[in-house]
């Protein structure tokens, strides 16, 4: 963001990298009240933050400020930090403010921890490129990670498979359905070998401290926590969104049993009786139990699962809409076509980022 000042690493838009950013007051060191004893610390750890066009800025801001913070309540050079773009050139986010680089990430070798900052329509962000050479980084023993939806340009340079891996839940249907030899975790963040994801917003503050934590110890990490006003630290394999029970505000097991067993079948054709024989029901006993706890029927609930999906593809990924249509589990793209404009307002044609002339024909 362009608050004007050179010596911010952020800010410096001279394009020198690490190397140069040695003035005083040290950029990397900020003043403040709160303050933890020095820790034993080498070299500072480097790490560079690729951004990537509408780059979710929550995501990149909970994972700069938590290594802002551990300097500052150690008062030393833990960690320091850089920006670069595919030019240079200042980056806009999915917000539209715009976030000023230290250079173009092309010719350069950086040492530490390379991340991967993406955002909002991810499919086609990264370039072949900018996939070498996180490549050629991953190959030379670098961490190479993906902030949010960053796991797309990590996937592109063919660095995933065979490693646990995350992204932000919105896109992980569309990521599965354009790599479909890769099966994200729906965590918080993931730490496997020198691969590291995070799935965004303040998922990445989580990535973060732990970081801190395996590096400088359990007391500073907590005192970054502090600063942060975050009362607890998730742990890894805590999971991004809340609980089917929590979604659905019922504990009452034969429901979530019927949920459970619908959401897992969307793509195939509706079964309620193979869910009542699943479960030892009748059809009557799960239609009402739908009735009565989600005000709605097992059909109206699988349909709404359905669209939900439908949306993430069409938004996510280059799928036609009769391919969505099917990956959805409707037996027509008209009945697809007439459900999506009811729910959403406007035809899957011009929902979808990659319509192109259909969209104009399908109005």
């Amino acid at each position: 963001m362009q608050n004007g000042n050179k010596n911010s690493p952020v800010c410096a838009a001279d394009g020198r990298g690490l190397g140069a950013m040695t003035t005083a007051p040290n950029p990397y060191v900020a003043k403040g009240v709160a303050h933890v004893g020095r820790v034993r610390a080498g070299e500072p750890l480097a790490v560079t933050f690729v951004l990537l066009p509408k780059f979710t800025m929550l995501a990149f801001s909970a994972a700069v400020e938590p290594l802002r913070m551990a300097n500052q309540l150690t008062g030393q050079e833990l960690f320091r930090w850089q920006v670069l773009t595919d030019d240079g050139a200042p980056m806009a986010c999915s917000n539209g403010l715009q976030v000023v680089a230290n250079g173009s990430w092309g010719g350069t070798t950086p040492e530490g921890m390379i991340f991967v900052c993406s955002g909002v329509e991810p499919e086609g962000k990264a370039s072949a490129p900018l996939a070498d050479w996180l490549r050629g980084l991953w190959r030379r023993g670098r961490i190479v990670g993906g902030l949010c939806t960053g796991a797309y340009a990590l996937a592109r340079a063919g660095i995933l498979q065979g490693h646990r891996f995350t992204l932000h839940w919105e896109n992980i249907e569309g990521f599965a359905e354009s790599h479909p030899a890769l099966v994200p975790a729906r965590q918080v963040f993931t730490i496997d070998d020198r691969v590291m994801t995070s799935a965004g917003g303040v998922a990445s503050a989580d990535l973060m401290m732990q970081i801190i934590h395996d590096r400088f110890g359990a007391k500073l990490s907590q005192e970054v926590m502090n600063m942060c006003l975050l009362t607890q630290r998730r742990v890894e394999d805590d999971h991004q969104t809340a609980s089917l029970a929590a979604r659905l505000g019922t504990r009452h097991d034969k429901l979530l049993q019927a949920a459970a067993f619908l959401e897992a079948r969307i793509e195939e054709e509706f079964d309620l009786d193979a869910c009542a024989a699943h479960l030892g029901l009748s059809r009557r006993q799960i239609e009402r139990l739908f009735h009565r706890y989600l005000q709605t029927t097992p059909v109206r609930y699988m349909n709404d699962l359905r669209l939900q999906r439908g949306r993430a593809l069409l938004g996510e990924t280059d799928m036609k809409v009769t391919e969505v249509a099917v990956a959805c589990g409707y037996a027509s793209t008209s009945h697809f076509s007439k459900s999506f404009r009811k729910k959403y307002g406007v035809s899957p044609y011009r929902f979808s980022h990659f319509g192109g002339e259909a969209a104009s024909a399908n109005g």
